[in-house]
């Protein structure tokens, strides 16, 4: 783990790493490559180091490109360089420029725009939609082992994102007569006090879906902290102990104890986020976003760079290669 004394973290996002490429490939290669290059191919550390590579002509490039950090394995004889088998495999970006705009997402407490970093790195939209939906991925918990256990507590609670029906277009006010939460996406979210937080986008919220995502994420050793929702009465039973706060009663604690102020303090978070910052977030993606604010919740302890690097460490084995959908938002 990387420290940073406050000087440090006042000043380093003038690092070299931010604003040169080499700089930037040799950090990103003391993160994953430790110990000497490992093959991504056949997993071989036998490798050697080859000088600059001088790419073959194009007509963006009429005199050619130099291909630095390229590494041979001396086994199965591939090429590699650390970017291989990250999100940052066979992109045109700079890599300083990755560096800097995971660094800005980390660090960002409610998120940052597409918009906004195409304007700051000098890209199109299109790019920086892309990377970020890359830094969002490797942003990803790879951990889904059960949260809680004896002697802790897990709250649950659902939350709903999606704009008034009132204030959409006239040709798309279906059900504006319905409930508050029609044509909304729900999330649920799970959160266990002084840890974790685990959240899910799902089609509906409903008892059975509710149990799922509960006894495959929480260990039924955990005492569940809940909201009066009905759905939550079956999975409860399950459990060591299930306190409800009855909420439709304009309850929000007891004691000290019962209450599910942990997990609507992250709602609050990420609710600021996708209105203040994000504005529109489209179905298809919901979930990346989720992952980005669960990232940051669950680094919360550490410093903004050192929640930067541990980005970087996730970027391998989650590279994305679809193309951004028409309908996607911001």
């Amino acid at each position: 783990m990387l420290h940073y004394n406050h000087m440090e973290n006042a000043i380093d996002i003038f690092a070299p790493r931010f604003s040169n490429e080499d700089a930037a490939r040799e950090h990103l290669e003391a993160l994953h490559w430790s110990d000497g290059p490992v093959c991504p191919h056949c997993g071989s550390f036998n490798a050697t180091r080859l000088p600059p590579q001088k790419r073959k002509p194009t007509k963006a490039h009429p005199g050619g490109t130099v291909r630095k950090g390229v590494v041979q394995c001396n086994d199965c004889r591939q090429q590699y360089t650390v970017t291989v088998g990250t999100v940052f495999e066979r992109s045109k970006v700079p890599l300083n420029k990755w560096l800097l705009v995971n660094h800005l997402l980390c660090s960002s407490k409610k998120g940052m725009s597409a918009h906004q970093i195409a304007r700051m790195i000098g890209v199109t939209y299109k790019t920086a939609w892309f990377m970020m939906h890359r830094i969002r991925e490797a942003m990803k918990d790879t951990d889904q082992g059960p949260m809680g256990g004896y002697g802790k507590t897990i709250e649950a609670d659902e939350t709903y994102v999606g704009g008034k029906v009132k204030n959409r277009h006239k040709g798309k006010r279906h059900g504006e007569n319905k409930s508050p939460f029609h044509q909304k996406q729900p999330v649920i979210s799970l959160v266990e006090r002084g840890g974790k937080v685990r959240s899910f986008h799902v089609a509906k919220v409903t008892g059975p879906l509710l149990r799922q995502v509960l006894v495959t994420n929480a260990h039924r050793g955990s005492w569940l902290m809940t909201d009066d929702h009905n759905g939550y009465k079956a999975a409860g039973k399950e459990y060591v102990g299930h306190g409800v706060v009855k909420h439709s009663l304009g309850e929000y604690g007891r004691s000290g104890v019962f209450h599910t102020n942990t997990i609507e303090g992250f709602f609050s978070i990420f609710k600021r986020g996708i209105i203040g910052v994000y504005h529109h977030v489209s179905e298809a993606h919901l979930q990346r976003y989720t992952a980005e604010f669960d990232f940051r919740y669950n680094t919360r302890k550490l410093n903004d760079f050192e929640r930067s690097t541990e980005a970087l460490k996730g970027a391998r084995g989650k590279r994305l290669t679809y193309r951004r959908p028409v309908a996607a938002a911001a």
